[in-house]
């Protein structure tokens, strides 16, 4: 897998942490193979290990142990969980999407969705505080699970700082042409690859598209590369390739760590992700600092993140996706345009922003928690 997801907001947030807060103790309780994920910390930030997952009952009760041994003030646990956590002192959420609401649970019995239902919203009620990574993820929040506005704060996600790092260099792009054998144009998928994601679409606007290039004599070498989950999980994908007749034009890269990532996207014509579903979506904004060209969809968080700076598609339709890639790879105006205000689309989302806030709202948890124990005495 690339470095996506939950991973990348646990690591910028921590190290984020880090340079900016040298008096409070933090205690990251987790395995020593992920703490050391990292890098270097400051000695305030100390290593709590838990073996095993903390969404067993096991693994609970031993989060819970570490906890009140700690003595903690306050808890940030980073993603959204289930099984209630019973501590002794307040937590705080940080709530990505509720896709396991929406699409995760469509597999599993009635009862056992209504149960995870229940718990989850009972976990979010007895929460300090509940953070949503966009505003469409807290409005879902308080749809779905009827979780007051005032409980839930918006605090938006930044892309990894190794994005940041400037255009590729030509050793970048002999890099990819030796390691990968990338020696023609393309364009660019980077995410997991689960149903959500719509990558059956991208594949079968790709084939529309190189049938329209076609007419008009237009990057006859053009390819998609698709930067994400081992292939073989995914027959799916393959066959749909082989429909569209584009098995020679799209190529399957599987895990590729950021410092090379970044290239692929400094060199791609277009960054394409119409996802169906995101509770904030990174790869665009990740794109975007690269000044690569964005189609992406026009529903759930992607407008908010993408601002003005993408072109937005209904990601259902193949034929409007395939509409967008040729509109954007043909025209030089609206290329140069969407470069330009994907630079400043980028830069408006700062995680030293972003953790000021978060760090801002774990004084005000703790000192909340101290208010209510003196007005106790």
């Amino acid at each position: 897998m690339t470095e996506f997801g939950v991973g990348t907001y646990i690591r910028n947030v921590v190290r984020t942490l880090a340079r900016l807060d040298h008096d409070s103790n933090y205690f990251l309780i987790g395995s020593p193979e992920k703490v050391a994920e990292f890098g270097a910390l400051p000695p305030n930030f100390h290593l709590e290990v838990l073996v095993g997952s903390d969404d067993t009952l096991k693994g609970t009760l031993d989060f819970r142990a570490i906890v009140r041994r700690l003595q903690c003030d306050v808890v940030h646990i980073p993603h959204l969980f289930w099984i209630p956590r019973g501590l002794n002192c307040p937590y705080i959420v940080t709530v990505h999407d509720l896709l396991e609401h929406m699409y995760g649970s469509r597999n599993t019995s009635g009862l056992r969705r209504s149960v995870h239902f229940y718990l989850t919203r009972r976990v979010l009620r007895k929460a300090a505080r509940v953070l949503a990574v966009s505003q469409f993820t807290k409005n879902e929040i308080e749809k779905l699970l009827a979780i007051p506005d005032r409980r839930i704060e918006v605090v938006y996600n930044a892309i990894d700082e190794r994005f940041l790092h400037g255009h590729a260099t030509n050793a970048d792009h002999a890099l990819i042409a030796e390691r990968y054998q990338v020696n023609h144009p393309f364009l660019l998928y980077a995410g997991a690859i689960r149903p959500h994601k719509n990558v059956v679409r991208i594949i079968e606007a790709f084939s529309a598209l190189k049938n329209e290039l076609r007419k008009e004599g237009q990057f006859p070498d053009l390819k998609l590369i698709i930067i994400g989950d081992d292939l073989s999980s995914h027959p799916r994908l393959r066959r749909t390739v082989v429909r569209g007749g584009v098995q020679h034009d799209v190529r399957f890269l599987g895990f590729v760590p950021i410092e090379v990532l970044r290239i692929f996207y400094d060199v791609a014509k277009v960054f394409v992700f119409p996802s169906l579903y995101e509770g904030f979506g990174l790869p665009p904004l990740e794109a975007m600092a690269h000044g690569t060209p964005v189609v992406t969809s026009n529903t759930s968080s992607l407008p908010e993140v993408a601002g003005n700076a993408a072109l937005l598609v209904n990601p259902e339709n193949v034929f409007e996706i395939q509409r967008g890639l040729q509109r954007v790879l043909l025209d030089p105006a609206l290329r140069a345009q969407m470069k330009q205000r994907g630079y400043e689309q980028a830069q408006r989302f700062s995680w030293t922003t972003s953790v000021s806030r978060i760090l801002e709202i774990y004084r005000e948890v703790a000192d909340d928690r101290v208010s209510r124990g003196v007005a106790a005495d």
